[in-house]
């Protein structure tokens, strides 16, 4: 049997796991942008508060726009983004490096 209260204890869970994941990546932004400018970290966790505030009046899940809102807005201060860890540990796609085959004239449309 539900309860009413179950919807509310989801969402309530729901709001603090997703805070809890926006807590961590304005942590680790902070860190990569420290570490490329390190004389600004008081600008950057302004640029992060102000950015989180945007992403959360997107979505539900802010911590999928925020690292690109933050970007954008330090790109307007002229500034490069911070390549961070998740960048370095990605793996190139390699859909341009398959080899191309083409049809036999049979197929071919004229």
């Amino acid at each position: 049997m539900q309860t009413e209260q179950q919807p509310k204890i989801a969402t309530l869970v729901f709001l603090q796991t997703v805070s809890a994941a926006v807590a961590q990546l304005k942590q680790k932004l902070q860190q990569d942008y420290e570490r490329v400018y390190p004389g600004l970290g008081e600008i950057i966790h302004l640029i992060l508060d102000e950015e989180e505030a945007k992403a959360w009046e997107l979505s539900l899940f802010p911590h999928l726009f925020l690292p690109d809102l933050v970007e954008a807005h330090v790109a307007k201060l002229g500034l490069q983004p911070a390549a961070t860890k998740q960048d370095e540990d990605r793996v190139p796609h390699r859909f341009f490096d398959m080899p191309s085959y083409e049809l036999p004239p049979a197929y071919v449309d004229y």
